[in-house]
């Protein structure tokens, strides 16, 4: 998921005290006044909080994270938000950490418009009528390419120009271990969520392999775009809505889906397990989950909702320009959904190790 989108600091925060926000840096933050939003920047904008806000007449506090482990951190040392935005990939951490209370779906009017798929992820119940996590929006990890400088890749739908020595020191991929370990593994036909200690050997010769081939590794959406914009990079592992915004400026690219599908990325919501007031943390969930909430998600951040049901309000242009098929259950099914990876530490920690080696 989308990491390093916070220029200058691990935290930032909306402060504008004429129009209702406040800055809630401390432990504690949520015990007063409005609930409390921990999330990923692009998601607080007005219309996820517009039923939360005509219901009761205020706007939420609104802390921004770029970081989910960074989030996890500031939590653990005592802020207290109420509800927050991590992704199915890391949920399970806050949950096991004893962060997290279980959410009545009952209570929620735009539970049954979320894709059964999604609803129906494994782990996320917390027992009849209740989950941990609440889906929100998903999006897709692939490769972003100029079809007009690899356009031998551009039929071939393959992933292996990351490796081919012609576009040597013109490709890149993504910083964060919870895409770029599980696309690679999945490239020498290894699944990294269940990779034995000596595959996950066989996995960091391959990734020290990538190493010599890339130009940069970044998960900047802006640094993608402009790199595949100016011609820099032919190619680059990219989020979706890499691909969307090149695409709705008329370049030359396309978004590759190879034999086996791409993998899947949900983000959704959760909430504290002390939340100040329970209804409104209900309340400022089920607004992220509403229509206006959900197409402002697809027209303007170019990730997909959960809401399903919206998305037939949606124009056809919006799926042309995303390229994205009408029948969105089918498509979820199809790829790979991005899982908690076994000993993350230690995967990170090489990681880290082997991106060292860029010259």
């Amino acid at each position: 998921m989308k990491t390093g989108w916070i220029m200058g600091g691990a935290m930032a925060v909306l402060v504008a005290a004429g129009a209702g926000w406040w800055l809630l840096g401390g432990p504690g933050g949520g015990a007063r006044g409005p609930v409390t939003l921990f999330q990923w920047q692009d998601y607080m904008e007005p219309p996820f909080l517009a039923d939360y806000e005509a219901a009761y007449h205020e706007k939420p506090a609104i802390t921004i994270f770029a970081d989910e482990d960074e989030a996890f951190a500031k939590m653990r040392a005592g802020f207290k938000p109420d509800v927050m935005g991590p992704c199915y990939y890391e949920f399970g951490r806050w949950r096991d950490a004893g962060l997290l209370a279980p959410i009545d779906t009952a209570k929620l009017k735009n539970w049954n418009k979320i894709s059964p798929t999604l609803r129906n992820l494994p782990g996320i119940s917390a027992g009849p009528g209740k989950v941990w996590f609440v889906p929100h929006y998903w999006g897709n990890t692939s490769l972003t390419i100029r079809t007009d400088l690899a356009p031998e890749y551009a039929k071939s739908q393959s992933w292996e120009i990351l490796f081919d020595p012609k576009y040597k020191g013109r490709v890149s991929v993504l910083d964060g271990v919870d895409d770029t370990v599980p696309f690679i593994a999945k490239m020498i036909g290894i699944d990294a969520y269940s990779m034995t200690p000596e595959q996950w050997e066989k996995v960091q010769a391959k990734l020290r392999e990538l190493i010599a081939h890339l130009r940069f590794v970044s998960s900047d959406d802006t640094a993608l775009a402009q790199g595949l914009a100016s011609g820099e990079l032919v190619a680059a592992m990219s989020w979706r809505t890499t691909f969307a915004a090149l695409n709705r400026e008329h370049k030359p690219v396309a978004y590759l889906d190879p034999p086996g599908g791409m993998f899947t990325y949900v983000c959704g919501l959760v909430m504290h397990k002390n939340p100040s007031d329970e209804a409104k943390a209900l309340a400022l969930i089920d607004s992220s989950l509403s229509d206006q909430a959900a197409i402002y998600t697809v027209e303007h951040i170019g990730d997909e909702p959960a809401n399903i049901e919206a998305m037939k309000q949606v124009p056809d242009s919006v799926y042309e320009t995303l390229q994205i098929p009408k029948d969105l259950e089918a498509f979820l099914k199809s790829g790979t959904f991005q899982k908690p990876l076994k000993d993350k530490d230690r995967i990170v920690n090489a990681w880290a190790e082997i991106k060292a080696g860029i010259q």
